[in-house]
C-alpha cells in the first residue's frame, strides 16, 4: 500500500477552493520502506543517490532516550528529492562523513534540531544550513508543535506515532518501527516549503534565519554542573548531609548506568534515591524495608547504595555540598524574589509584562522572543546606570540574536527604570532598537533550593 504524496500545485492540505481536507492517514513511504544500510557499499550507492538529488535534505535521527544511558543515534533517517529516502544504521556504520559530503551545503530540515544536531554530529554530520520546522512553529505562534499535529494541520496527512518512545538500539529493528522512521521524514521538506512561505507572510522569515544559523553554529554544549541536583524530589531534602548522600547515591548511580549503558532510571529511580536519604536506614535490612526498594532487583543491589549513603555519613562536615547558588551565581527562584529582593522582583514582573505584550503582537511564545533565564538576569542585576545601550550589550553577550535585541533592549530598558520613569521615552537609543522601544511593533542562598531557578 502506497501513499499520495501531496500534489505540489496546490497548496497542501486544503482543497483548491481553499476550504480544508480531512485529514487522510499516511500509511507507507511512497518508494516503499526502504532496507536498512548497514554495509559500505550500500552507504555508497545511498551518497551518489543523495548527490545526485536536488533542494533541501530532510535529516532525523532515533535514539534510545529512557533505554540506554547514550545519547547517540541508532537510525539515521536521509531523504532528498530525486533521491528517496535513506535508512543508515549507525552502529554499524560509525562515520557518515561522505553522507556530508554528498549533500555539500544544500539546506539541512529538521524537525526540533537541537535534539537531533549532537547525535549526529558524533557520527560525523553537521549542517552548515538548516531549517527548524519545530522552531518555524513557534516564530508562527502554532500552539502546538509535534510533528505530527504539524503535519496534520498544514498538509492534511497523519503520522502514525507510535514508536517516538521505542527502544530504538534493538536489533533487528521490526518493519513497523522502520515504517514509523521513513514516514518522519516523507514531508519534511514539503513542510519546510508552506511554513517559509508562511514565516514570509508574517515578516519572520528573518527571524528564523537568523535562529536557525544560530542552531547551526552553535558549539557542543557543556554538561551541567552537579547534575545530581536535578534528581526530582530534591526539594524535600532539608540538609547539606542529606544533599550528599542524593549526590553519593546519584553518583554511583551515574557510574554503573554508563558502564551497562542503561538509562539511569533503569539502575535506580529518583524516588528511590529521596527515600533512601530521607529514611536514613541504619542498616542493609533497613533499608530493604523500605516499600521502594522491596523489589528483587534493588533488593540484590542494596548493599550498593546503603555503601553510597554510608560514604555520605563519613564525610568531614566542609566536604559536604552547599545548598545550589550558594558561592555561585545561580539566581534565586522568582518566587523567593519577593522575599529575597523586593524590588528586583517588582523589576521582573515589569520586564515580563512588557515580553508578554510584544510577544502577542508578533503571536510567538514569550520564551521565543527572549529567553527567560536571561530577562531574570537583567531583572535580577541590571546594568548601571539602565540605558538601552547597556541592556542591549547584556543581551547580545546573554546570547540573544540581533532580531531580538532590536524588538525587546528598549522595553525591556525601560521595565528596568524606577517604575515612575518607566514609561518615559527611553533617550539616546540605537537606530534598531529606537524604533521598537516600548512598543510591539517596533546571590546566595542559604537553604536548600526548589531547583526550578
Amino acid at each position: 500500500m502506497t501513499s499520495t504524496v501531496p500534489d505540489s500545485s496546490h497548496q497542501l492540505g486544503q482543497d483548491p477552493d481553499g476550504s480544508a481536507e480531512q485529514a487522510r492517514p499516511l500509511l507507507e513511504p511512497s518508494e516503499g520502506i526502504p532496507a536498512v544500510i548497514v554495509d559500505q557499499a550500500a552507504l555508497l550507492t545511498a551518497v551518489a543517490q543523495l548527490a545526485a538529488g536536488t533542494g533541501p535534505v530532510a535529516f532525523d535521527a532515533e535514539r534510545a532516550s529512557g533505554y540506554r544511558y547514550s545519547q547517540r543515534a541508532y537510525l539515521v533517517q536521509v531523504r532528498r528529492r530525486g533521491s528517496g529516502t535513506h535508512l543508515i544504521d549507525p552502529i554499524a556504520l560509525t562515520d557518515l562523513t561522505c553522507v556530508q559530503d554528498a549533500v555539500g551545503d544544500a539546506e539541512w530540515v529538521l524537525h526540533a534540531a537541537s535534539q537531533d544536531l549532537p547525535c549526529l554530529s558524533e557520527v560525523g554530520l553537521r549542517p552548515r544550513r538548516l531549517f527548524d520546522t519545530e522552531l518555524a512553529g513557534r516564530l508562527l505562534g502554532y500552539e502546538r508543535v509535534g510533528l505530527g499535529i504539524m503535519v496534520e494541520k498544514i498538509l492534511g496527512f497523519t503520522l502514525e506515532k507510535g514508536h517516538s518512545a521505542a527502544d530504538w538500539s534493538t536489533r533487528p529493528l521490526p518493519e513497523p518501527w522502520l515504517r514509523y522512521a521513513a514516514l518522519d521524514v516523507e514531508l519534511l521538506v514539503e513542510l519546510r516549503d508552506v511554513l517559509e512561505t508562511e514565516l514570509e507572510a508574517q515578516s519572520k522569515l528573518s527571524f528564523a534565519r537568523e535562529e536557525f544559523a544560530a542552531i547551526a553554529a552553535a558549539p557542543p554544549r557543556e554538561p551541567r554542573p552537579d547534575l545530581w541536583r536535578r534528581t526530582s524530589g530534591i526539594h524535600r531534602v532539608r540538609n547539606r548531609r542529606q544533599l550528599a548522600a542524593v549526590r553519593s547515591m546519584w553518583t554511583t548511580r551515574d557510574r554503573i548506568a554508563r558502564e551497562r549503558d542503561v538509562a539511569p532510571g533503569r539502575v535506580l529511580p529518583d524516588s528511590a534515591i529521596i527515600e533512601a536519604v530521607l529514611a536514613n536506614p541504619a542498616d542493609v535490612e533497613a533499608l530493604t524495608r523500605l516499600p521502594i526498594f522491596s523489589g528483587p532487583r534493588l533488593r540484590r543491589s542494596a548493599r550498593t547504595w546503603f555503601t553510597a549513603l554510608r560514604e555520605a555519613a563519613g564525610l568531614l562536615e566542609d566536604a559536604l555540598p552547599m545548598p545550589a547558588a550558594a558561592g555561585g551565581d545561580t539566581l534565586p527562584p522568582p518566587s523567593r524574589w519577593a522575599d529575597r529582593d523586593p524590588v528586583a522582583a517588582a523589576r521582573l514582573a515589569q520586564v515580563r509584562a512588557r515580553l508578554a505584550a510584544i510577544a502577542a503582537e508578533r503571536t510567538m511564545p514569550v520564551e521565543n522572543l527572549l529567553e527567560p533565564a536571561l530577562a531574570r538576569r537583567l531583572a535580577w542585576s541590571p546594568p548601571q546606570p539602565v540605558t538601552v545601550e547597556l541592556v542591549a550589550g547584556m543581551l547580545r553577550d546573554g546570547g540573544a540574536r540581533p532580531w531580538q535585541v532590536a524588538l525587546t533592549a528598549g522595553p525591556v530598558a525601560g521595565a528596568l527604570t524606577e517604575p515612575a520613569q518607566a514609561e518615559a521615552p527611553a533617550a539616546g537609543l540605537p537606530e534598531a532598537a529606537s524604533q521598537d522601544a516600548g512598543s510591539p511593533e517596533t546571590a546566595s542562598r542559604t537553604d536548600v533550593p526548589d531547583e526550578g531557578a
